[in-house]
């Protein structure tokens, strides 16, 4: 019998980079250089990075899902969010999620906004039950395929924060 993975959620950290590079190239078809994250990691301050970790998988960590958020004035850009295909359909990309939109609400976001591909109707689906909606058309935004970008924005993060229910999860911080 499998076992159930034991999950926490936590910063990421520069000793990840190499797992979330294994995520992001299974995830996406134009994945980030693992220097985006590196800068996010050490040069932008504003940046909210967030692994979830399988304790379950020893002796070595063993990360899940990771999400990258820039802090813009008072808005909340989710530039990246991933589960390894092993993973998903569990919840930890929406665990992500609010552990972000928490985050970053109380570092003074206002609005939380993103971009997905027009077909990720996956992801569509996962950011309206947050309460995001459709705000603008980006054409031919993604360079591999020329495909649209949707523009998804989360206008009022304090209602939402307000009416989200507390986090069902561990979460360590360092």
């Amino acid at each position: 019998m499998k076992e159930e993975p034991k999950l926490i959620y936590r910063p990421m950290q520069k000793d990840d980079l190499d797992s979330v590079m294994v995520i992001d190239q299974l995830s996406f078809s134009m994945p980030w250089p693992r220097s985006t994250y590196l800068h996010d990691l050490t040069n932008y301050p504003k940046a909210l990075l967030w692994v979830a970790e399988d304790l379950s998988i020893q002796p070595s960590k063993h990360l899940v899902g990771m999400i990258d958020v820039w802090l813009i004035l008072d808005e909340a850009h989710i530039a990246t969010l991933a589960v390894h295909p092993d993973y998903r359909g569990r919840g930890i990309a929406s665990r992500l999620i609010k552990i972000v939109l928490l985050d970053a609400y109380k570092r003074g976001a206002s609005q939380a906004m993103l971009e997905v591909r027009e077909s990720n109707f996956a992801a569509q689906n996962l950011y309206k039950q947050f309460g995001f909606k459709v705000v603008h058309r980006r054409r031919r935004y993604y360079v591999d395929n020329k495909e649209d970008a949707l523009l998804m924005n989360l206008e009022n993060l304090e209602v939402w924060v307000r009416n989200s229910a507390k986090p069902e999860f561990q979460i360590f911080s360092t």
